[in-house]
């Protein structure tokens, strides 16, 4: 015998026994009969993480279209509010300022009534005025 050959032995016969032993293994493992179940990779860590983050970029996009058509709305009805509050202001304000043209000028008008009468009783005392000779007839 060689020591070629007693090198190769070892290693056939551990080829021969581990041929044997993974047919063997494959025979346990799935009946010959059965057909392949389908391969359901489980996703990825990775795959896993973009999926949430598209979730989360949806939800953000609902969330801001909702919170942009809240403010478009609170903003409208803020405008008319306003538009109705300046509306009423400026009547009340036309209002008050007829009232006031009124009773000034009917303060005007007794003021210069009362002017005129005690200049005619002061004119009725002072000699030589129309007043004083109508008073004496």
């Amino acid at each position: 015998m060689t020591a070629s050959f007693i090198r190769t032995v070892p290693v056939v016969l551990a080829l021969a026994l581990a041929s044997i032993g993974g047919s063997a293994a494959a025979q346990t493992t799935a009946p010959a009969t059965a057909a392949p179940a389908p391969a359901t990779a489980e996703p990825t860590t990775t795959e896993k993480v973009k999926e949430a983050g598209k979730d989360a970029v949806d939800a953000t996009k609902r969330t801001t279209k909702k919170a942009v058509n809240a403010t478009e709305r609170g903003t409208k009805k803020a405008w008319n509010a306003t538009k109705r509050t300046t509306k009423k202001a400026t009547n009340a304000t036309k209002s008050v300022a007829a009232k006031t043209g009124d009773a000034v000028e009917t303060a005007g008008h007794k003021t210069a009534d009362g002017m005129r009468s005690a200049g005619k009783a002061i004119g009725e005392k002072v000699p030589g005025t129309a007043e004083n000779e109508a008073a004496k007839k």
